[in-house]
């Protein structure tokens, strides 16, 4: 006979464990969310997956999201808010968490909250016994895990709306008597399942469960046994027993072992029937809002660290947009890999003005500059903060693009076909609450087809209000009235060639069209430099 002491089979009957504050509870201030204040949060439409792409925002989004939850973090990165006090409310939350302190009180909770979604998140495969314990190691987690960090948040300077309210919430909830009853009941179902002992007895492939009757423990005597064998100091070690596949010798056991005991299993039982859905409906769920925040501030902290400034621009739905010291972020953790900083720039609309018309030479930094501002608006527009210095921004109902595609085999239209058809789609969509970006569009038309077409969009869209971005070689569009302004892409003062990344606010120089000529027939300067040259 072999003597065994049972460990509770860890295990918990799984159904969804967010529920609502029980009746009679009151909630502090009806707090619900760190991302939302209030009950209808005013969210525009998810972005466009071809903006996002254009504007490399699914790169930033993947690299912030991580190994995190996707399905819950990812939507709330591509919708952006309509509200300006809705991206202020989260500008408040997002500062805070800056204060090392209390990221790391909400990390450690969360690394303990994960342990906790774990083991309520068995099947229903589990054996229920299993599903029951489980439960029980949960409770007994989740509720120490919440008390630490309303005393750790209790004694930290939070200055927003959104981490004040949970902090009172979560103060709350450590106080009531709902938790109370459930660390106590997980106590006692824990310390009954301890005391659950029985023997087994193995004859071929016959097991038996009985009764333990006071048989000696060969545990003891195995150590006893080996005890001279040790060398040294040693460190004790404490193991535990986790079935979490248990065969189905293991569950007939437990079947067996709840006859024997059957006090402790039915109190098991009552336990999961009474604390069923423990998990308080917004400290199960602040965990995963809370990792929204901290993806993209562990993304951007090591650019912070390398010198790149960051800020919390202020946002309206009208009114001059401006930006100081502003870079394309998808650039700037490239080239942070290789030990390399982006050039930063600077832009603004104000009073009439609508849309930026930037030209310049290849490879001079325009759709760099362009990708930048639609970044910097829906960023904003998430309540994060955004790459540079200072920065005052719009408020978007729509966030459209039009990126020059290369032409596909399986296409059904010619290519400028395909460009009138997503042109007019945008001049259908903007409002003046939209964001346009246009890079390098109607490349596949004659220059004069090109311009007319391109005065017309931006025409079309200046009469709706629209705002936005023209990155193109035809000097004449950034020369059509007080709503264009003229940007351009700098290069050297001694080197034609010497690409600054740069864009400047002055006219057009008229080089742009006239060097794609020359790069179009191979006449620039260094082609035929090479072709002379003996």
């Amino acid at each position: 006979m072999i003597a065994r002491k049972g460990d509770g089979f860890h295990g918990c009957l799984w159904k969804p464990f967010l529920r609502p504050l029980p009746r009679g509870e009151v909630r502090p201030q009806m707090f619900r969310s760190v991302l939302f204040d209030g009950e209808s949060p005013q969210v525009g439409a998810p972005a466009d997956a071809e903006a996002l792409r254009d504007l490399d925002l699914d790169q930033i989004v993947r690299e912030a999201i991580g190994d995190g939850d996707d399905a819950f973090v990812r939507p709330l990165y591509l919708a952006a808010l309509a509200d300006a006090e809705a991206v202020r409310y989260r500008q408040e939350v997002c500062t805070d968490l800056e204060d090392t302190g209390v990221r790391g009180s909400i990390a450690c909770f969360e690394d303990r909250m994960t342990r906790v979604r774990a083991l309520l998140a068995g099947g229903e495969s589990i054996h229920s016994y299993q599903r029951l314990c489980w439960m029980v190691d949960a409770a007994q987690r989740y509720g120490p895990a919440v008390r630490e960090l309303a005393d750790a948040l209790a004694g930290l300077p939070l200055r927003s709306r959104g981490l004040a309210g949970f902090r009172d919430h979560l103060a709350a909830h450590a106080r009531s008597g709902r938790l109370r009853t459930l660390l106590d009941d997980a106590a006692s179902c824990r310390e009954s399942l301890d005391g659950v002992r029985y023997n087994l007895r193995l004859d071929g492939f016959r097991v038996r469960v009985l009764p333990f009757r006071g048989e000696p423990d060969y545990g003891a005597e195995i150590e006893e046994t080996f005890a001279r064998f040790g060398r040294g100091a040693t460190r004790e070690r404490d193991f535990r027993f986790e079935a979490h596949d248990m065969s189905h010798v293991d569950e007939q056991i437990v079947d067996r072992v709840a006859r024997l005991y059957p006090e402790v299993f039915a109190q098991l039982e009552r336990f999961g029937e009474r604390h069923i859905g423990f998990v308080d409906e917004i400290v199960g769920r602040f965990g995963r809002e809370v990792a929204f925040y901290l993806g993209y501030l562990d993304l951007v902290e090591p650019l912070r660290a390398a010198g790149l400034r960051f800020c919390y621009p202020e946002v309206a739905p009208e009114g001059d947009i401006e930006a100081s010291g502003a870079f394309d972020l998808a650039l700037a953790l490239n080239l942070s890999a290789e030990g390399r900083l982006p050039v930063s720039n600077d832009f603004a609309l104000r009073g009439p003005e609508r849309i930026l018309v930037v030209t310049g030479p290849n490879q001079g930094g325009k759709t760099t500059f362009a990708r930048m501002f639609g970044q910097l608006h829906h960023l904003a527009c998430l309540g994060l903060p955004v790459p540079g210095t200072s920065a005052r921004l719009r408020l978007f109902d729509r966030l459209c693009t039009h990126f020059d595609r290369p032409e596909r085999a399986e296409d059904l239209t010619g290519k400028l076909e395909d460009d009138l058809l997503r042109l007019h789609a945008i001049c259908e969509a903007a409002t003046d609450r939209s964001v346009v970006i246009l890079n390098e569009s109607l490349t596949s038309t004659t220059i004069d087809d090109a311009l007319t077409i391109s005065r017309d969009v931006i025409g079309a869209l200046i009469e709706r209000g629209t705002i936005g971005v023209c990155v193109t070689f035809l000097d004449e569009l950034s020369r059509l009235g007080d709503a264009t302004v003229s940007m351009v892409a700098e290069v050297g003062t001694l080197d034609l060639a010497d690409r600054t990344y740069r864009v400047q606010r002055r006219p057009a120089d008229g080089l742009a069209y006239a060097t794609a000529l020359a790069a179009k027939y191979g006449v620039t300067y260094d082609a035929v430099r090479q072709k002379v040259s003996p």
